[in-house]
């Protein structure tokens, strides 16, 4: 017999707090005048890769099943092949890393290091509060004069990214009031389905101010995703809701309307008297289409877009992106990429790369939607489906209008982590699940 006294269990920490880390160091400011390229987060996440990895070797662990293995290492046999054709074998290498950062070893690392949903809620938790920090501090700039320059006037929402990666503090944003919703429509305690509720309704405003057409547009298709998933009683209840916040929210602005409405009917101006980004948008477009057309299975090489562009672009592709203000002086930043990432992966990597990296997207999306099959009715596991149906419709609408690159890269790759751990874990039960 022992006169011990039995000491409190003590719960060990979450090997998801380096994961939630990453995207706590994206409210960090960025210097002035950067180039926009690679930051500590980006820095961070590579330890979290290697954390993944020597934690993988102690516990000598299955790392991930044949399908998952299979799923997220498909994108790797475009990027060997479009490695290879690389102009350069600096193009190759610094291609090679980045693609692999953002939809292989991040990826991979996020689903290894989440071990159940409460370490998924506490992802999408940690992007609803970096929503709402970039968000406060966009409100803030848009109030101040101290934005982005647009239309003459230091007034677009972007943030700590600065102007040089101007969609940073949308796509932060969007993300965010994705989860946000998510959750709210979900089964959780209903003080945290109110509070997520809030939250979604209050970032509304930093997106609308971060004239982003790509970030409305794709946020606007995601939450009626969302929405039908969640139930057509839910979904009318809360387009109710957030049609009043929108007119609460936006008309009652008055300062900033016009602009609001104006940036809104851009985006139908495609053919009568469109404005000079849609024209640079529409020539990279044709550039990039005519670039694979060249190369059609395997592209011209990862990087190989800036060097290609001019012998297939019309002479409407201005010379450059305008920006300034926020902290930061005139700068003319060039156009290298079309601003597309399946014509991105296309013109560079050819339909190999095209079919392995769209193909692995299409495989979590229909994964996760089946998880959502099985939780739709009853299971405490809804809200975990909104979310990561929800994150990958955004991002697969995005795409459309955007592509990668920017210190908010990142958060692109950890999305794609928690996309994947649901549809490849978290939705499948114990057969699916990793070998613990």
């Amino acid at each position: 017999m022992t006169l011990a006294l039995p000491l409190p269990r003590v719960r060990t920490l979450s090997p998801v707090l380096p994961v939630v880390a990453v995207v706590a160091l994206l409210g960090l400011p960025l210097a002035p005048g950067g180039e926009g390229g690679a930051g500590p987060a980006d820095a961070l996440s590579a330890l979290v890769v290697l954390f993944c990895a020597v934690r993988l070797l102690r516990r000598r662990q299955r790392p991930l099943s044949r399908t998952a293995a299979v799923v997220l290492g498909l994108p790797v046999v475009g990027l060997a092949v479009a490695a290879a054709g690389a102009s350069s074998p600096g193009a190759a290498l610094g291609g090679l890393g980045r693609y692999l950062q953002v939809f292989v070893l991040v990826p991979a690392s996020v689903v290894l290091l989440v071990r159940d949903r409460a370490d998924f809620r506490v992802l999408a938790w940690s992007f609803v509060g970096l929503a709402g920090w970039q968000g406060a501090v966009g409100v803030h700039q848009f109030v101040t004069g101290t934005g982005a320059s647009y239309q003459g006037a230091d007034i677009r929402a972007v943030g700590t990214f600065g102007p040089q990666d101007v969609m940073g503090m949308a796509t932060v944003v969007a993300f965010g009031l994705v989860c946000a919703l998510g959750l709210a429509l979900g089964r959780t305690p209903v003080r945290q389905r109110v509070i997520a509720a809030c939250s979604a309704l209050a970032l509304l405003v930093p997106l609308a101010l971060s004239f982003s057409r790509g970030a409305w547009i794709a946020t606007a298709l995601t939450c009626v995703v969302q929405l039908v998933l969640a139930g057509p009683l839910r979904a009318l209840k809360v387009a109710a809701v957030a049609a009043a916040a929108g007119v609460v929210l936006v008309g009652g602005f008055g300062v900033g309307s016009a602009m609001l409405q104006e940036r809104v009917n851009s985006i139908t101006q495609v053919k009568d008297a469109p404005d000079q980004s849609v024209t640079d948008r529409y020539t990279l477009w044709a550039s990039a289409v005519g670039i694979w057309r060249d190369e059609p299975l395997t592209g011209v090489g990862l990087k190989g877009f800036p060097e290609h562009r001019d012998a297939h672009a019309s002479l409407a592709l201005s010379s450059g992106s305008d920006t300034a203000g926020a902290g930061s002086g005139f700068v003319r930043q060039p156009l290298l990429s079309p601003h597309n990432m399946y014509l991105l992966i296309l013109s560079e990597q050819g339909l190999i790369g095209l079919l392995a990296l769209a193909g692995g997207w299409l495989a979590l999306l229909a994964r996760g939607l089946r998880g959502w099959f099985r939780v739709r009715h009853a299971g405490p596991g809804l809200d975990c489906a909104l979310v990561a149906c929800g994150l990958l419709v955004w991002q697969l609408v995005d795409f459309a209008y955007a592509d990668i690159g920017g210190p908010s890269t990142v958060l692109t790759a950890v999305v794609f982590g928690v996309v994947a751990w649901w549809a490849l874990v978290g939705a499948g039960g114990r057969e699916e699940a990793l070998a613990r």
